[in-house]
């Protein structure tokens, strides 16, 4: 654990991209960004790993989105429709409900043979477990995966949260099965990435972002996609939500 690692250890590196487990042994555990259990229920018992980094999938292994996702909240599924594999932004102040629009989609998913994947970046400790309580009272648990790096721990680790969601989320995919992944939320990512590009000395941009801020964002949600039926037909729907301040969207 990186609670044990102190100045002066020695470091070697392994020369491969960071793998975390992934598989139906996931579901209904929470984990951190390592896929490392922490609710306590003992040690997750599956063999597969993928990388958290990979190559989203062509333009030719895609289709048209043309299956809904049903949300459960009518004046979404009314004038703002979302497909199974399609990428909605949610965007809003502090105290908005963002979450609870999150929790009720993946409470709604209950009968849409939907694997849910619940990223939650930055957040108080007390805020994941409530969140958890919910989806286990009402029964979501049996097809939800939590992955948590809360606030009290590194910047790396909050970095790495999306791409260990959306790793998991490519095993079911591409074995056919459809996947919604919300991430809440992508702001407290960057904040993270800003400080750790700031640690390493890149010259910062606007607001001290680093220049490659949007191709960490880009490249985790291309990652979400309706695969063409010759790969399984799978697909992974993304719900980002980034925060702003006093409305400002810039």
């Amino acid at each position: 654990p990186y609670t044990e690692i102190r100045e002066g250890d020695e470091v070697r590196r392994t020369g491969k991209i960071m793998e975390v487990p992934v598989g139906e042994a996931l579901i209904g555990r929470v984990v951190n960004s390592l896929g490392q259990p922490v609710d306590g229920l003992g040690p997750i018992e599956t063999t597969g790993t993928r990388p958290i980094e990979a190559v989203a999938p062509g333009v030719m292994q895609r289709q048209s989105v043309n299956e809904p996702l049903q949300t459960g909240i009518k004046a979404i599924d009314a004038l703002v429709p979302i497909g199974r594999g399609q990428r909605e932004l949610i965007i809003g102040d502090r105290q908005t409900g963002k979450t609870s629009v999150a929790i009720d989609t993946i409470l709604n998913q209950a009968d849409q043979d939907m694997i849910c994947i619940y990223v939650a970046i930055g957040q108080k400790e007390s805020t994941v477990r409530n969140a958890v309580e919910t989806l286990r009272h009402h029964g979501a648990l049996d097809y939800t995966i939590v992955v948590t790096a809360a606030a009290s721990q590194p910047a790396p680790l909050l970095y790495l949260a999306p791409y260990a969601g959306v790793a998991m989320a490519e095993e079911f995919m591409y074995n056919g099965k459809h996947v919604l992944v919300v991430y809440d939320d992508l702001s407290k990512q960057a904040a993270a990435y800003r400080e750790l590009s700031l640690l390493l000395r890149r010259p910062p941009g606007r607001e001290a972002y680093p220049g490659d801020v949007f191709y960490l964002h880009s490249r985790l949600l291309e990652r979400a996609a309706k695969l063409n039926d010759s790969l399984g037909g799978g697909s992974i729907t993304a719900l980002p939500f980034v925060e702003t301040q006093a409305g400002d969207i810039s």
